[in-house]
């Protein structure tokens, strides 16, 4: 286990890499430090086999308040052009993209606010699971800016365009219930289960056949953006795909001996 002052607490069991966003102080605000350690850890586990789901989470009462916008009111003068700092701004963003992307099942754990980037951090994720203690806001209006982290792309998919808008260009306060109303929610848990639940969500899906979850996430998000004939080529290859794998064999053969497959790891 890192060090607890570590900005990202990294730790593996049983299949399930679980990311804990390590800054209580500041609601888990985003500093140069988070981001690097959160790329990073995200690009380790797209090649790390011993790795099956990913829990994103926060430390203390918050999953993310976002960027941190004490350090961006006093942050120096840099000397960066705009096409670098828009640069450095678009690498962070990789972290959005590989929460959505990689192909293992990611979960956001949510209890607090959930707000600006950190609520775009959550967005990405496959599976979001809260207490009743969640709150959520845009809140990139409040600071004089537009957003970023791919809460343009998720949102409007997730809850419609007309509520999207409404929730950037107002940017209200959303309570745990308002968010599941409006399915921004796999699960609305109580605080005392809501660890246990993403616990067992998330290791059924490291038990699960990893090479079929992740053909399976790959044609939802290819969904996105194809049309049916795009579709129909898609799910023919990734299925074929699958039908070559020892998992598939042995799921079938499970099926028929009336047992729980054994998947390979």
């Amino acid at each position: 286990m890192p060090e607890q002052s570590s900005p990202l607490l990294r730790s593996v069991h049983e299949g399930v890499m679980t990311l804990v966003m390590n800054r209580p102080e500041r609601r888990n605000a985003l500093s140069p430090e988070l981001y690097d350690q959160l790329a990073q850890a995200l690009f380790e586990a797209k090649d790390n086999r011993q790795i099956g789901a990913i829990v994103l989470t926060g430390a203390g009462d918050a999953f993310c308040a976002g960027g941190d916008v004490a350090r961006m009111a006093n942050s120096p003068a840099e000397t960066l052009s705009f096409e670098q700092k828009a640069a450095r701004l678009r690498g962070r963003n990789q972290i959005t993209e590989l929460l959505h992307t990689l192909p293992i099942p990611t979960i956001a754990m949510i209890r607090g606010s959930a707000a600006g980037a950190g609520l775009s951090l959550a967005l990405a994720c496959d599976f979001r699971y809260a207490d009743t203690s969640a709150k959520f806001k845009t809140a990139f209006i409040n600071v004089g800016l537009p957003g970023d982290f791919g809460g343009h792309y998720f949102l409007p998919r997730i809850v419609g365009f007309a509520k999207a808008r409404e929730l950037y260009l107002l940017s209200p306060t959303l309570g745990a219930q308002q968010a599941q109303d409006l399915g921004m929610l796999t699960g609305l848990c109580s605080p005392d289960s809501l660890e246990a639940e993403v616990t067992a969500i998330s290791q059924k899906l490291a038990k699960g056949p990893r090479q079929a979850l992740a053909l399976m996430k790959d044609n939802l998000n290819q969904a996105l953006n194809n049309n049916l004939d795009q579709m129909l080529n898609q799910e023919a290859f990734n299925h074929v795909t699958a039908t070559l794998t020892a998992d598939h064999k042995e799921a079938a053969l499970a099926f028929i001996e009336k047992r729980p497959p054994r998947f390979e790891r």
